[in-house]
């Protein structure tokens, strides 16, 4: 049956979270414009989404509101919460001794590396120390929850993708009490697992800036990195485990509005920040605005056909919501940068990274690494106001009403009188 034809409360809705470090807190922003619509139509309980797939920072925002799908108005306020008061060194060690044990010896690396290999010991694994990050997700997030949510039903399903260093495939690992089969595409797979705070970690390592994480795969470990590498399908998780429509949060603008103003060309041979916060956009962003695009061809062309031809194919229409930031995170980064500790505005110099406003340079890298209330509170800020900017378009996805129904408080004691009347007498 297709999707658009069926009642809206029975439709299965997905939600994907995808990656981009601190600019995840713009999907908490969206998050809690959506609760305060969903309110608004006068629905409360129970998460609106029973399945969740996230990737890097967005498995973090993910996993919190699949451990507490039963309260999803609770799950998206401690979001905010956790976001609005986040800073560097919860993240990582953002401490002068913290970035000479790992960064400084990593630039070290890159530039006297043939003199000190070695000294085996001398060799960081990355250009920064997320143990802080390991310890607060375990203060945090309940994993074990996900399981009691999926056998009460207030989950249908979370994915949480990571790619292996070990073996170059993209995988998706799920966790679900229903029967969906384990899906196998070119460089991409899907493993059923019981997801732990390691899932978490090894989605969310950044390349270069975060450590590697050990998972298990078919009984054997394998070294996993941030699960926006090599994610050619985003949206795929989501669909693969029942969604008829998704809302997909992006982490960056997924297209320039036309007439709008160029940034500032790069003069000069760019420097490692430029490069590092270029390879990252590609990372992060580039592949959710394909894989958009690619469902809403599969949309068109599926309504281009009869529908006989449409039952015969394995393809089915999928209503689609995304909403992503209406300005440049970039920029906005840039106004933030002075808010950085000083050891880590010192290591980021070294790259490249330099200036605050109009005159920074670098800020691309900087709004992955900004986990600071002045710019995490902007960015949920920026996430509320283009959701509610778009307050119809949600509520029609949703199939809400625009408001809430109206209660007759007289009807209502006539009601509640005549239900005292025709009740049975107390024992």
């Amino acid at each position: 049956m297709n999707p658009s034809s069926r009642p809206a409360n029975e439709l299965t809705t997905g939600l994907i979270l995808t990656g981009g470090g601190a600019r995840a807190a713009y999907q908490v922003g969206v998050l809690a414009a959506v609760a305060q619509l969903r309110r608004d139509a006068g629905l409360q309980g129970a998460t609106p989404f029973p399945v969740v797939a996230g990737t890097s920072a967005g498995a973090i925002n993910a996993a919190t509101l699949a451990c507490h799908a039963d309260d999803f108005d609770g799950a998206v306020d401690g979001l905010v919460h956790l976001w609005q008061n986040l800073h560097v060194d919860q993240i990582y060690s953002a401490d002068a001794f913290g970035i000479i044990r790992t960064g400084a010896r990593w630039l070290s690396m890159m530039s006297l590396g043939w003199a000190v290999a070695r000294w085996r010991r001398t060799r960081p694994r990355s250009l920064l120390d997320n143990a802080p990050l390991g310890r607060l997700l375990r203060r945090w997030i309940q994993m074990e929850r996900v399981e009691q949510m999926l056998a009460e039903g207030h989950m249908q399903a979370l994915a949480i993708s990571g790619s292996s260093y070990t073996s170059g495939q993209h995988v998706t690992f799920y966790q679900t009490h229903k029967p969906f089969e384990p899906w196998l595409r070119s460089q991409r797979i899907a493993v059923k697992a019981k997801l732990t705070v390691e899932h978490l970690l090894a989605s969310s390592a950044i390349p270069f800036i975060f450590p590697a994480e050990t998972l298990d795969l078919d009984g054997q470990p394998e070294w996993f990195g941030d699960g926006s590498m090599r994610q050619s399908a985003p949206i795929s998780p989501a669909i693969h485990l029942g969604s008829d429509r998704i809302l997909v949060i992006g982490a960056g603008r997924m297209h320039e509005p036309p007439g709008s103003r160029r940034p500032a060309l790069i003069t000069g041979h760019p420097s490692m920040a430029q490069i590092a916060g270029h390879a990252l956009s590609n990372i992060f962003l580039d592949a959710l605005a394909v894989d958009v695009e690619r469902l809403q061809r599969i949309n068109n062309t599926l309504g281009l056909l009869p529908s006989a031809a449409r039952e015969a194919t394995p393809l089915r229409p999928v209503d689609v919501l995304v909403i992503a930031p209406s300005r440049r995170l970039d920029d906005l980064a840039a106004e933030h940068q002075g808010s950085l500790p000083p050891a880590i505005k010192g290591l980021l110099r070294s790259v490249g990274v330099a200036g605050e406003g109009k005159g920074a340079s670098g800020s691309a890298l900087t709004s992955y690494l900004l986990f600071e209330p002045s710019f995490t509170g902007e960015l949920i800020n920026l996430g509320m106001s283009d959701t509610l900017a778009r307050r119809a378009e949600v509520q029609a996805f949703f199939g809400w009403p625009s408001q809430a129904p109206q209660i007759d408080p007289a009807a209502m004691r006539r009601r509640k009188a005549g239900f005292a009347e025709s009740a049975p007498a107390p024992l």
